[in-house]
């Protein structure tokens, strides 16, 4: 995907069978996560910093930090995919690069091959300041199937 592309929004009925998507899914509601951004290839939630999130030491868990990036990854695809087309992931490795700590964190799904059957995506997540500081906390590189359809 060009930088270009990446910068737009997407379609609106895109944006809409995304976010109606993204709101059935029980796991992001109960983590608080939100979709902020909706592009062709790209997609940004945004995960607010709270306990019922976090681990032992305070920062934003592994676990909720990995799955909104494998949220994240997977509505990438999907915007470039058919109106008739599901996606699922099918492999997905996060590196954890530091603590996952500020005010939220942001997840960031980039498709960079999408195929007929399988979409590779990368995967970034952020620790961002209320002040604006982000600090690289994840990054990986996700596989994902399109499902249905005939395109």
């Amino acid at each position: 995907m060009n930088d270009g592309t990446q910068q737009e929004e997407a379609d609106p009925v895109v944006r809409k069978r995304v976010q109606d998507s993204f709101d059935g899914q029980g796991l992001m509601a109960h983590l608080g996560a939100r979709i902020t951004k909706i592009a062709p290839g790209r997609v940004h939630i945004v995960l607010p910093a709270r306990p019922e999130v976090t681990q032992q030491h305070g920062y934003i868990h592994a676990g909720a930090t990995s799955a909104v990036a494998d949220s994240a990854g997977g509505y990438a695809a999907l915007t470039l995919f058919p109106e008739d087309c599901e996606v699922l992931t099918v492999e997905y490795k996060i590196n954890l690069l530091a603590p996952a700590v500020g005010d939220h964190i942001e997840a960031v799904g980039t498709v960079l091959k999408s195929g007929r059957t399988l979409t590779v995506c990368r995967l970034e997540v952020y620790g961002v300041r209320d002040d604006g500081e982000r600090t690289l906390v994840a990054n990986g590189q996700q596989t994902l199937i399109r499902l249905g359809g005939t395109g």
